[in-house]
């Protein structure tokens, strides 16, 4: 991968990282199940639009918008919503690979190398390691909230792997079109109508510019720019080149909620967290291939 794909892939990670701080910011004007709501309509509308359907099944869009879209999504705000330090969230839901392993083993009969299994068994030890932290500060059940919201990702993963869509960016935007309907009818049933209008008048506010502005970061950049570029680099290199800069994503999640936010993970939260991200640099590494000698063929020159 050349110097420049790699500050691209970086640079997607530390975009990644600070959308936590935009969801955190985000939160503090609206609900959790009308901010996802939010969140997806206003990149379904464009893509209604502009972008072609892809070319995948329905279900499998229907499957990759509920698990990705839906299920992630209310779990990790719910969590945010309920007192999961930002931070420790984008930690926590690095979580989803080895999750994805593992559904991938019991659902669709997929055969993990000995080495993705150990990856696993650190993965999941590291994340023992932070509930148990998180458990001693009484804040266990945001945990597993986020803790949920990654199982929701990993489902979503084996959607996505069995759409097989030849343009992975048009199923990742029109993932959105699925979203906004039962999201809206959660934040009906579970914040009310009234909850939702106090948000709406609240929001016209100076006070609220914060959370606009971390709305429209997670759509445009985090969304947009982010998985555009995240997709662009997984068409011309391999996904076990590009995936594990993907692990630098809790670093800047955690270092931009220590600098704006002041958090401060504990010791033992940070323990967890470097377990979690070498178990999943561990299961994410690719097996040696087999080296065979073909015979030598001679061929002119191309233009350049």
């Amino acid at each position: 991968m050349p110097p420049i794909h790699r500050l691209l892939a970086a640079a997607v990670a530390v975009i990644w990282g600070v959308n936590f701080l935009a969801i955190h910011l985000s939160l503090a004007a609206f609900p959790p199940f009308l901010l996802v709501a939010l969140r997806f309509a206003l990149i379904a509308v464009p893509t209604l639009l502009l972008v072609p359907r892809p070319q995948v099944q329905l279900r499998w869009l229907i499957g990759y918008g509920l698990g990705f879209g839906v299920v992630q999504f209310v779990f990790l705000y719910w969590g945010m919503a309920a007192g999961m330090p930002t931070g420790l969230a984008s930690l926590v839901l690095q979580s989803s690979a080895p999750l994805t392993l593992i559904l991938g083993a019991l659902l669709l009969g997929e055969r993990p190398a000995a080495r993705q299994w150990i990856g696993i068994a650190l993965a999941v030890a590291g994340m023992v390691v932070v509930g148990w932290s998180r458990a001693q500060a009484a804040a266990l059940v945001p945990f597993l909230l986020v803790l949920a919201g990654a199982l929701g990702w990993a489902f979503g993963n084996l959607a996505s792997r069995q759409a097989k869509p030849p343009n992975p960016l048009h199923l990742t935007l029109w993932m959105s079109v699925v979203v906004p309907v039962p999201m809206l009818a959660l934040s009906l049933i579970f914040e009310g109508p009234a909850q939702i209008a106090a948000a709406f008048a609240g929001s016209f506010s100076v006070a609220a510019l914060p959370a606009w502005g971390g709305l429209a970061y997670t759509c445009l950049v985090g969304t947009v720019v982010g998985s555009g570029l995240w997709t662009w680099l997984l068409a011309r290199h391999p996904a076990g080149v590009v995936a594990p800069f993907s692990m630098l994503v809790p670093v800047a999640g955690i270092l931009t909620a220590a600098l704006v936010l002041g958090e401060r993970p504990s010791w033992l939260e940070l323990a967890g967290g470097v377990i979690v991200v070498t178990g999943v640099l561990v299961g994410a590494g690719r097996r040696r291939p087999t080296v065979e000698v073909a015979p030598v063929v001679v061929r002119e020159a191309e233009p350049v």
